[in-house]
């Protein structure tokens, strides 16, 4: 039995601070409390730092040279090892629209990843990013390959994904889809709603049916407008649907950062970074999926100069912006990074709180709210370097 004794230190649970000791036993957290210890336990000290829930990233299509859409399991991995530097032990692969082979090809990498030595963050499962958007709302997709709606296309998708893909966007306009979203969510897949120009009504209707997330709120999406409030007044105004959000100061100016918070709540809003493979390193040319992407002062655009194209954002980065941009506490942002994400796509049994049961996926934050070690499954797969 392999256990561990995190001690020292403040461990966020039930949305506070609190000076208790977590046990972790093969992978899991077993205890919690202000005197529990273990004589045979790995004793890990804080050293006075804050141990809070492994941070989860549910739209991303890459990082560290490695594209989601022409990644092996190699190079999924590698993904992996990067994230764990960032606070991030979960995360989707979110393929962007391409072709059905293509996409297939991401699911069969995927799977072969699950397969192989892991040493960083745990990828969840699949978001498929399309294919059914709409073309004026296309974003950094390519238009040459999206669809009407296609439920059958889906489930293939899914049956070779053996039921790990968890989340996919869709436009509500797009013919059809609205009375399709029960379809796919009967498939296991939780829907977000994006990349859209759908009227306030059709936005209302896809909520409805069970559409629970809204991709990169603000962006892609139809502006509200006081006559016609469209799909992004229906996401504000609407108790429960989450708000996806891009926090780096690029896709949303700070004071709609604070809008959005304000108006949904923090029970309601998922910091995602929507990062491409230029995420850690430095300014140049890459790609995302089969678009070609010019990065200058960390700002990923589309190498046509058409539309911005991803992030190169981090989760630890997305938590200092939001603390800079709110002036909130990490005590109150955590939920964004953590249970709100595992909320909507349906892993909080396992993940995005500490909890007794739960995977012992731990972020240690050092007092300026940065990322310090990151563990996953009580292993320490990060350690930042002293400064």
């Amino acid at each position: 039995m392999n256990k561990v004794l995190f001690y020292n230190g403040e461990i966020y649970k039930d949305r506070k601070f609190q000076k208790l000791n977590v046990l972790a036993e093969d992978g899991k957290i077993v205890r919690i409390g202000e005197w529990v210890s273990d004589a045979q336990a790995e004793r890990v000290d804080l050293k006075g730092r804050r141990l809070v829930p492994g941070f989860l990233d549910v739209h991303t299509h890459g990082a560290a040279g490695v594209d989601v859409n022409s990644a092996d399991a190699e190079g999924y991995e590698k993904i992996c090892r990067f994230f764990a530097s960032q606070g991030t032990t979960g995360w989707l692969g979110s393929v962007l629209t391409d072709t059905k082979e293509q996409t297939l090809a991401c699911i069969e990498a995927y799977k072969r990843w699950k397969g192989i030595e892991h040493k960083g963050a745990v990828m969840m499962g699949i978001h498929l990013e399309g294919p059914f958007l709409n073309p004026e709302y296309k974003g950094a997709m390519p238009e040459h390959l999206l669809q009407t709606k296609n439920v059958p296309l889906v489930e293939e998708y899914q049956k070779a994904a053996e039921g790990d893909i968890r989340y996919i966007t869709v436009s509500p306009e797009v013919d059809g889809m609205v009375d399709d979203i029960p379809k796919l969510k009967a498939l296991g897949i939780q829907v977000a709603i994006g990349h859209s120009g759908a009227d306030y009504d059709t936005a209302r209707k896809a909520i409805a049916n069970g559409a629970m997330g809204a991709t990169h709120t603000g962006n892609a999406m139809k502006l509200l407008h006081q006559h016609f409030p469209a799909i992004w007044g229906a996401v504000l105004e609407d108790d429960n649907i989450y708000c996806e959000i891009i926090c780096d100061g690029r896709h949303l100016h700070p004071g709609t950062v604070r809008l959005i918070l304000k108006t949904k709540g923090l029970d309601r809003v998922v910091a995602i970074t929507d990062s491409i493979m230029a995420a850690g390193l430095p300014d140049g040319n890459y790609k995302l999926g089969v678009n070609d992407v010019v990065v200058v002062d960390g700002d990923a655009m589309l190498a046509d100069g058409g539309s911005r194209a991803g992030s190169t954002l981090t989760t630890g980065k997305a938590l200092e912006n939001l603390i800079a941009f709110t002036g909130k506490t990490a005590e109150e942002l955590l939920p964004l990074l953590t249970e709100n994400p595992a909320k909507l796509i349906g892993v909080d049994d396992r993940y995005g709180f500490i909890r007794e049961g739960f995977a012992a996926n731990f972020v240690v934050l050092d007092h300026e709210n940065r990322v310090a070690e990151t563990y996953v499954a009580g292993t320490k797969v990060f350690e930042r370097e002293a400064e």
